[in-house]
């Protein structure tokens, strides 16, 4: 498995020190899966201020459809075949379609009625509850032989820099017959190189991650957590990879705990940083694959310019898909290190 990265140098005239000359270092690093390829460059100081949440949470909550009863007059219900009550329901949480559908079986879960729940709140005991009532989704549109039932899939953009449109806390769940490009290219590598060593990439990528070092967090249950070589995120990502898992219904009721007792983890060390927002998604291969591992990307969402509100995606990652990292992520990892 090789770790490749390409060392590069700037070199320009300081006006701040007479014009002396000053080299700063960059380096484009290739995924060792999919050769997809990650600028790490700036390495500017991991630090953020949060802003204060109590007017837009306000201003918000009167019209929130996923709050108090609106969550469930003004939201679609499913057909009888998938839900014969409409919408499915675990305590206060309610799991409905995608009125914005991007797939045939689309649907949302909320976190609970409360309509803001800081990042340091979401406890272990929540995050379960809500993975498991979309797990259920998941086992019903299977039990029922949708062909859309291939890949099941929970995404989490969480609070606007996110991409979410709504500050109440939910899930994108949906199942799908058309993996998403990553994803789609993850598997097809990992086929060619199981093809290839007679070996799973994910046990080997955890086997290698472990031994180093390096980009290692810790284990907890049967689920890995280390920091992404090659991050999406300008401010690194975290990767849990579930041993002996191909896909997402391969996750037990303790894979689940274990994985929202790491993502806890994960949203109070960025929170640390002061960053406030993520996306989160789920990896699956389908059942019995050998060459698939499941696992997740945590990936911390916040600004270039946080005063004036500049997204941290522009014209690189939108257009080119070249994604930046702002510092090392082997830095990173020191930081995230003490939450694991």
């Amino acid at each position: 498995m090789e770790f490749h990265a390409v060392q590069k140098e700037t070199v320009m005239r300081n006006p701040a020190k007479n014009m002396a000359e000053r080299s700063i270092p960059s380096e484009i690093r290739v995924d060792p899966l999919t050769g997809r390829t990650a600028r790490i460059c700036h390495f500017m100081k991991l630090a953020w201020e949060k802003p204060a949440f109590d007017d837009l949470v306000k201003s918000t909550a009167a019209s929130c459809p996923f709050c108090d009863e609106r969550v469930t007059s003004v939201t679609p219900c499913f057909p009888e075949e998938i839900a014969p009550e409409g919408r499915m329901q675990s305590g206060d949480m309610v799991l409905f379609p995608n009125i914005a559908p991007y797939d045939s079986l689309g649907a949302v879960a909320t976190l609970g009625s409360a309509h803001y729940v800081p990042m340091t709140s979401f406890s272990i005991h929540r995050l379960v509850e809500a993975f498991q009532l979309a797990m259920r989704f998941f086992r019903r549109v299977k039990e029922i032989g949708h062909p859309e039932a291939v890949y099941p899939i929970i995404n989490w953009n969480y609070m606007p820099p996110s991409g979410s449109s709504l500050i109440h806390p939910h899930l994108q769940v949906f199942a799908t017959s058309s993996a998403p490009n990553l994803m789609r290219q993850e598997l097809e590598a990992a086929v060619l190189y199981h093809r290839r060593h007679q070996r799973n990439f994910w046990d080997d990528l955890v086997a290698h991650e472990q031994e180093t070092g390096e980009r290692y967090l810790g284990t907890i249950g049967r689920t890995a957590w280390l920091s992404a070589y090659a991050p999406m995120g300008v401010a690194g990502d975290v990767l849990a990879v579930v041993e002996g898992a191909a896909c997402t219904l391969d996750l037990t009721d303790g894979d689940l705990e274990d994985i929202a007792d790491g993502l806890t983890r994960a949203m109070a060390a960025y929170d640390a940083m002061g960053i406030y927002s993520f996306n989160m998604n789920f990896f699956t291969g389908e059942p019995g694959d050998r060459h698939a591992r499941f696992h997740l990307l945590f990936s911390p969402r916040t600004f270039f310019n946080q005063s004036l509100g500049t997204p941290d995606i522009g014209a690189l990652r939108n257009l080119f898909n070249e994604t930046l990292c702002m510092a090392y992520p082997e830095e990173i990892n020191r930081m995230l290190q003490t939450h694991f």
